[in-house]
């Protein structure tokens, strides 16, 4: 639950992945009295049904929104889908949800790639809509460990097997996993070493029950699949 706002704060869409930076940028966001957070947005591969990039079931991001509580704006994304039809179906979501839920503000879960960053303002720039990037720039070794001291548990879903050991897809995302990884790799992943599903959360109602399915090598990285434990579901 977000903390007592002004009436007059301005509306924030958060870009919503499924891991650790989106849902810690979501956790600081909340703890942030001059925005009011009210909703997730999340593309995803229409045809497979996964997000992108991570490769997770949109059964899980429906679960990790309704443990939230908050809504998720989805983007189903045509496969294969190049630059200019993500740009589009992106713009046309930003608009929908201007209207939708009066957003003012989007924000991503960026760390500190500075190409990134220019990329998400030239998005932005006749969109209407101004850009927040809660984590921008924050040191990614302590701000690993704060995740972990502060609640957050996640799982890695995706690694590329050339910077990352393969039999670390899978693993929980915590200090021997941290550990287990080459100095080379950044420990947030945001080089796209590693990616993750977050279960549980300080935000979370209650922790999502997961469980693992096959762990796969498909157009060069390491994906582990993770299913809701009651089945598959929405």
């Amino acid at each position: 639950m977000q903390i007592d706002v002004d009436d007059n704060a301005p509306r924030l869409l958060l870009s919503w992945s499924s891991g650790k930076d989106s849902c810690w940028a979501l956790h600081r966001l909340l703890q942030d009295s001059n925005v009011r957070v009210v909703g997730l947005l999340t593309t995803f591969n229409g045809h497979f049904q996964r997000s992108a990039i991570h490769g997770v079931r949109m059964a899980l991001l429906r679960m990790q929104a309704a443990a939230i509580g908050l809504p998720l704006t989805e983007v189903a994304l045509p496969w294969p889908c190049d630059n200019q039809q993500y740009e589009r179906h992106m713009a046309q979501a930003l608009a929908s949800a201007r209207q939708r839920l009066q957003i003012q503000v989007v924000a991503f879960g960026d760390l500190y790639l500075e190409d990134i960053r220019r990329y998400r303002e030239r998005q932005m720039a006749d969109s209407g809509l101004a850009l927040h990037t809660p984590l921008w720039q924050l040191p990614t070794a302590p701000l690993a460990q704060q995740m972990l001291d502060g609640g957050l548990r996640a799982k890695v879903t995706c690694l590329d097997p050339k910077v990352v050991p393969k039999e670390l897809a899978g693993s929980e995302y915590n200090r021997d996993f941290l550990r287990a990884l080459p100095e080379s790799v950044d420990p947030c992943g945001e080089n796209g070493e590693f990616h993750t599903f977050v279960y549980d959360a300080p935000m979370f109602a209650a922790p999502l029950s997961i469980t693992p399915g096959k762990t796969v090598e498909r157009d060069g990285f390491v994906y582990t699949d993770f299913l809701p434990e009651e089945g598959l579901c929405g």
